[in-house]
């Protein structure tokens, strides 16, 4: 590689992935740190992440746009559950407004990551127009989403090969689908079916939603009330930050309640459906979990849609399992056959670890399930890399804000030290700490079939993985970066504790 190459490839930060946290990540860091320079690797060839791979009907947030936006640019359309679309054009004025769109390096897809002590440097191969390119950096920001991007969820269904109508995943949405007047079938009973059933009836079909088990569904108007009379009588920027922390607060309140109170918020969120539905229908077989609140996500219904089509008579719910294929449908359990023209597998998604990249620490590939992550953030023996993974009990971007002021905090803290290089080492006793999940306590089926893939966090404090935002405000805003924990030198000779010590 030549001098001149080595010098444009060569940067402070890399930034995996040009997506809801990618873009925030970057536009903290020209905020915080304006003297760093940075790139933003992102395999696709758009900005938005989920916002733009996401195409089906009715595709919107299942978090308020108070909180799903972030922290430094005010959501200020009058629908605070979203669409896809609008989510999309947040994110691209976000970028627009701090100038990001020259550092991003679109169709490189990052397959390796090889760090290396003596240099304190990444060196990242990336896969572009059929050749590969290597981008140096000191620090590395993975902001490429929990799942992979080229393939959803898909369970092996018996006979699927005799459908003679399409099949179709979510997550590959075609985009000249006619479904109007048509019988489709939706598989699922998650967030993304509960969007897909009552647009696709509003737009002609009829929809039958088969799910193997229920899920708790909640109804919530799409316009925050208190939030747009804050922005009609307050600075837009005031009525933002009084409504993200009220809905904060009332989210951490709620979660609260369904850990101490879990019957009284089951009866409450089913007699809210009873009362959408009416004393006839059969909410205990098609509404009532197995689980308790929020051991899975709740599924928010805007403005009851879901409701809506069903008391029309254009959506029926059915809950059964599924014994295979057939020809003109679904067989089911009960011995019913369902028709369909289209079936739409709302099956989940499928997590990645680490965006797929290939990570290796002077020499040595990392095995990630045998770390412990830090702060949820880094993870123990790993140079240099920062994740970013938001809450599964609220909205993604509060965690992903905080996680970029934190990698900012971490820069900024580094140069005071004169340092290159930060690492998590586990103390001697820290070493036979009780291992627990990734994620604790949450039984949804994209956590569970990947748990065996994920870092592990431990018993004590900063080896956690919190889904406490306060917590996190602690422990990511507040509490000291040296830490003694976290380990600094340089690419040269100097010992962690010689840095310590030179920068007090």
């Amino acid at each position: 590689m030549s001098d001149a190459r080595y010098a444009r490839d060569s940067f402070d930060v890399a930034i995996i992935g040009a997506g809801l946290s990618g873009i925030g990540a970057a536009c903290h860091l020209q905020r915080t740190c304006p003297g760093k320079t940075f790139v933003i690797l992102e395999a696709r060839h758009a900005i938005g992440g989920t916002w733009d791979l996401f195409r089906y009907p009715g595709v919107r947030s299942d978090s308020d746009m108070h909180t799903l936006g972030y922290d430094f640019k005010p959501w200020l359309d009058a629908k605070a559950i979203a669409d896809g679309p609008a989510i999309l054009r947040y994110v691209e004025e976000a970028a627009a407004e701090n100038g990001i769109a020259p550092h991003i390096r679109f169709g490189h897809r990052v397959t390796k990551a090889h760090w290396r002590s003596d240099q304190a440097r990444w060196r990242l191969e990336a896969q572009t127009q059929g050749s590969s390119v290597a981008i140096n950096a000191n620090m590395l920001l993975m902001c490429g989403g929990y799942y992979r991007y080229d393939a959803g969820h898909m369970p092996r269904f018996a006979g699927i090969e005799r459908f003679q109508g399409p099949v179709i995943h979510p997550q590959a949405w075609p985009e000249d689908l006619d479904y109007a007047g048509k019988r489709v079938v939706i598989i699922g009973s998650g967030a993304t079916a509960m969007t897909l059933a009552p647009a696709m009836a509003e737009g002609g079909a009829q929809v039958t939603m088969v799910q193997r088990s229920p899920t708790y569904v909640v109804s919530r108007p799409s316009e925050d009330a208190l939030a747009n009379a804050l922005r009609r009588c307050l600075p837009p920027r005031l009525a933002y930050a009084a409504a993200r922390w009220k809905n904060i607060a009332l989210g951490r309140w709620f979660y609260r309640l369904t850990r101490t109170r879990p019957e009284k918020v089951r009866d409450k969120l089913l007699g809210m459906v009873r009362r959408q539905l009416g004393p006839d229908y059969d909410i205990e077989t098609h509404f009532t979990p197995r689980y308790n609140p929020w051991d899975q996500r709740l599924c928010l219904v805007p403005d009851s849609d879901l409701f809506r089509a069903i008391n029309s008579g254009a959506l029926e719910v059915v809950t059964d399992t599924i014994d295979g294929f057939t020809k003109r449908g679904l067989a089911l359990g009960s011995g019913r056959e369902v028709d369909a023209d289209i079936i739409v597998a709302a099956t989940g998604l499928r997590l990645q670890v680490m965006a797929g990249i290939a990570v290796s620490v002077d020499g040595r590939a990392v095995d990630f399930p045998k770390t412990y992550v830090y702060k949820g953030c880094m993870f123990s023996d790993v140079p240099n890399l920062v994740q970013t993974f938001g809450y599964v009990n609220a909205s993604w971007t509060l965690r992903a804000d905080l996680i970029a002021h934190y990698a900012c905090r971490l820069l900024n803290r580094m140069d005071a030290f004169s340092a290159r290089q930060c690492t998590p080492r586990l103390g001697e006793s820290e070493h036979s700490m009780a291992q627990r999940p990734w994620i604790d306590g949450f039984s949804a089926g994209y956590i569970q079939r990947s748990l065996a893939e994920l870092p592990k966090q431990g018993d004590r404090a900063p080896w956690l993985n919190v889904q406490d935002y306060a917590e996190d405000r602690k422990l990511l805003l507040d509490a000291p970066i040296d830490d003694g924990v976290l380990h600094f030198n340089d690419a040269s000779s100097a010992k962690p504790a010689d840095i310590a010590a030179k920068a007090a």
